[in-house]
């Protein structure tokens, strides 16, 4: 086949078409603007091998998709639908006369998946392959199994502009590569930077307006989303732009009329600044562009398997993404890159996105695996295999939902979810309203949370719905004919019930189990089952919801906003959660109080439905924790008697002096281990105030083993019985050893040094006068007798004369009275 117009890809078309003949497999590189999306199908129409069968190209987006249609169609003097078809969802044209069908990856998964020996395809061709969307990766998978074992005849092409040519053959069983040059033209780099607190509108809203300043021609500015879009084009219309400028968005959720004019080139004598997303990376070409404004960020769907939750993230740009970007502005002469950030940044940026299989919800795709008949996907020829967690994590999720069966095959209900062309958690929606009746609601639901933009971007998706519903958009109009064709289908699968009235709410619940979520703490704060907290803005209505089901939320966990959900009631929540609601019953200690405090929960996962006080059982479970918090708060706080507080001092006493054979019962040593030593002995108690003497005094005695509770009387006695023959209480917790506090009349006769530890320890003396006053503080008594008190004597003899004091008290008989009068 010959074309008018050349394309950088036209030298390379022998080559490609001699591969093709030769290989089943082939790998073309080609960068942006080449040609090779519409120019290869067209060339190897008229290829041996493709006689009688279909060329099927796969786009990573329905915008690609259609323009790379109509181009082709228009190469051949044709309209889509004849030689050239197109099939995506919301749009179908196909004919019997159809012989290159372009479609979008998720249809070719279904396609495949349908019929895996592809009847009557000669070859796929996945276009744009590097950007590694997860159909993409099972779509070129299944395609290469099917080859392996059914069709050695197909043929397989993988295309793209930045791509690992040697990688993807490699997987690809050895495929040709074929590299084209290209011809693009000279871009110059300005960095133009963006202070940490500048937002992303603003820096991008300044950069258009200086390049327009100083650059002709159309600008091209790339946002991570349509929300920023909106933004900057409200900024732009705001600070004004030249008369003859115009401001097109360009992002996925738009009506087919818009994309279409924001990818039409200017009208005559006028300039257009295309604001999109990464859509616009590559597969487009937007005639007139030369200028690009890249802010250098991308909005990625980051899937945490833990929660089961899917949340939209703005991250830096891929090298291989803003360079894509940046070849935007040499399409047709030589252009200008402004971007958002330092120059030497650029070294810091990811070389390439990470594919989405690493980071995406897999439950689709394990649901898929077992409709293939694979129950490991690294069975199957992955260029990066699906990771194990979210892959177990995704296979767990299909059991909950019944796709499954507890040996993992696929269930009846299971395959009537893989029928629908939708989420598995929407399927099961889906076919249980099919089951009460309401099959047209739950698929108009199902559409709007898998087609962003429909009836507008509230939070609240019943209020999308009813918009959705009047909207008399060709958009809307076609997916509400799609939803009809789902409906019908879930209805087909399943037997009807009984009818029953079911909430928006309700609906959305059985789809995000998981997500239902209940009011706390301030208004538009929600707690989730799965444990993230999520805020709805207080002024809008869905934040004075007591419940919500949550299908949609942004940002991280101390951030996340909702996105998408629906009012519930606590009924509802009590019916649809009844096979997931738990009764339990949680024991803990109130450190306030120093008091058990026991409470009967039911929960939704994270939620606490109900409470209700009980009074604490008399178990072995409450006195451990009834220890634990004695630990926390401190030993300190229990009722130690004095007895029970000197025989813990005397214990540590010969813990000092003898070492660890003595057991440690400082407060530290006793809380480490209050589980073992106090809790058996407190059963039935549930409070720290409600702990006796007895039972610490038995706590106590175990502690210490009975050759060592016999020492422990004669090593550190709690008495000691002076010559008078009266007992003193010692203190074993004095600042320089134990301590006997004893006035010195009561000592005479004592000629030795009294000891403890076994003859070790000097006992400290503080010898008093009668009146209970020290009057001396010894560890050596003889030497007291014999030096000192000689003077002591002379001072106590003028002050307590009726008392004795012997010149040598050794000899002197104990006493503990005064001198009778007259004496």
């Amino acid at each position: 086949m010959s074309f008018r117009e050349t394309l950088p890809i036209d030298d390379v078309l022998p080559q490609i078409r001699t591969a093709a003949a030769s290989s089943s497999n082939l790998v073309i590189v080609a960068p942006p603007g080449a040609g090779k999306t519409t120019r290869v199908p067209l060339a190897l129409l008229d290829a041996q091998w493709a006689a009688g069968g279909k060329l099927v190209l796969l786009e990573p987006r329905r915008l690609a998709a259609r323009a790379a249609a109509t181009r082709m169609a228009a190469t051949l003097g044709e309209a889509v639908g004849e030689t050239i078809g197109l099939r995506m969802r919301l749009e179908s044209k196909i004919s019997s006369r159809t012989r290159v069908e372009v479609v979008t990856e998720g249809v070719f998964a279904r396609m495949i998946l349908d019929d895996p020996m592809l009847e009557g395809v000669a070859a796929v061709i996945f276009d744009e392959f590097h950007e590694r969307s997860l159909d993409a990766d099972v779509g070129l998978a299944l395609a290469l199994d099917a080859q392996a074992g059914l069709r050695e005849d197909l043929r397989i092409l993988a295309m793209s502009a930045t791509l690992d040519g040697a990688r993807v053959a490699s997987v690809m069983r050895g495929a040709t590569i074929v590299e084209s040059e290209g011809r693009t033209f000279a871009v110059e780099t300005r960095y133009l930077g963006r202070a940490a607190e500048e937002r992303v509108e603003e820096a991008v809203a300044r950069a258009v307006r200086r390049g327009l300043a100083e650059e002709h021609g159309s600008l091209l500015a790339f946002l991570p989303g349509q929300a920023e879009i909106q933004r900057v084009a409200s900024l732009l219309a705001e600070r004004g732009l030249p008369p003859d400028v115009d401001v097109a968005p360009l992002y996925g959720a738009m009506e087919r009329k818009d994309q279409d004019l924001a990818v039409a080139p200017a009208a005559a004598g006028r300039r257009k600044v295309t604001l999109a997303t990464s859509i616009a990376e590559t597969s487009l070409t937007i005639e007139g562009v030369r200028v690009v404004v890249d802010c250098g960020l991308s909005r990625v769907a980051a899937f945490e398997p833990d929660l089961g939750l899917t949340r939209l993230e703005t991250v830096r740009a891929s090298r291989a993404s803003v360079d894509q970007r940046r070849g935007r502005a040499g399409r047709t002469e030589p252009g200008v890159c402004y971007r958002l950030w330092d120059e030497a940044a650029t070294a810091s940026l990811p070389a390439f996105a990470a594919p989405e299989i690493l980071a995406a919800d897999l439950s689709g795709l394990a649901l898929d695996l077992r409709a293939w008949g694979v129950d490991d996907p690294r069975k199957l020829p992955f260029l990066d295999a699906p990771p194990r967690p979210a892959y177990a994590e995704a296979v767990e999720l299909l059991r909950s939902l019944g796709a499954l069966d507890e040996g993992g095959a696929l269930t009846p209900l299971g395959q009537a979810m893989r029928a629908l062309p939708i989420a598995p958690r929407l399927a099961r929606m889906a076919l249980e309203a099919a089951r009460h009746g309401e099959a047209e609601r739950a698929a108009d639901l199902a559409l709007l949370l898998s087609e962003r933009g429909l009836g507008g971007n509230s939070a609240d998706l019943s209020e999308r719905l009813e918009r959705f519903r009047s909207d008399g958009s060709r958009r809307a109009r076609d997916a509400r004919r799609l939803s009809g064709v789902w409906a019908k289908q879930a209805r087909a699968a399943i037997a009807c019930d009984a009818p029953a009235d079911l909430s928006d709410g309700a609906l959305i619940a059985m789809a995000f189990p998981d997500r239902i979520a209940k009011a706390r703490g301030s208004t538009g704060e929600f707690l989730m089952a799965s444990g993230r907290a999520a805020s709805v803005p207080p002024h809008e209505p869905l934040a004075a919801a007591p419940f919500l089901a949550v299908a949609e939320v942004t940002g991280r966990a101390a951030q996340a906003r909702v996105l998408a959900a629906c009012a519930l009631s606590a009924e509802e929540v009590e019916r649809i959660g009844a096979g997931r609601i738990e009764t339990r019953d949680e024991t803990m200690f109130d450190p306030a109080s120093g008091a058990l405090r026991r409470r009967r929960f039911r929960r939704l996962g994270a939620i606490r439905l109900t409470e209700q006080n009980l009074p604490a059982e008399p178990n072995d479970e409450s006195a451990a924790i009834l220890a634990r918090g004695a630990a926390t708060v401190g030993v300190g706080r229990l009722p130690w008697s004095k007895a029970q507080m000197q025989l813990r001092d005397r214990l540590a006493f010969l813990r000092r002096a003898e070492g660890d054979a003595w057991p440690d019962v400082s407060d530290e040593g006793l809380a480490q281990r209050g589980e073992d030593w106090l809790a058996p002995f407190i059963i039935g108690r549930a409070s720290l105030a409600a702990i006796t003497a007895e039972d610490l005094d038995a706590a106590l005695a175990v502690l210490t083993p009975f050759e060592l509770t016999r020492r422990l009387e004669r090593e550190a006695p709690p008495f000691f019985e002076t010559p008078a023959g009266s007992r003193h209480a010692l203190d074993y917790a004095a600042a320089n050893g134990p301590l006997l506090s004893v006035r010195v009349q009561e000592l005479f006769g004592l000629a030795v040094h009294p000891t403890l530890a076994g003859g070790r320890a000097p006992l400290t003396l503080e010898l008093l006068s009668p009146a209970y006053r020290p009057i001396q503080t010894t560890r050596d008594l003889p030497g007291f007798w014999a030096g000192s008190w000689a003077e002591v004597k002379r001072e106590m003899k003028g002050r307590y004369p009726r008392h004795p004091w012997p010149d040598d008290p050794a000899k002197a008989a104990p006493t503990t009275r005064a001198k009778p009068r007259g004496t």
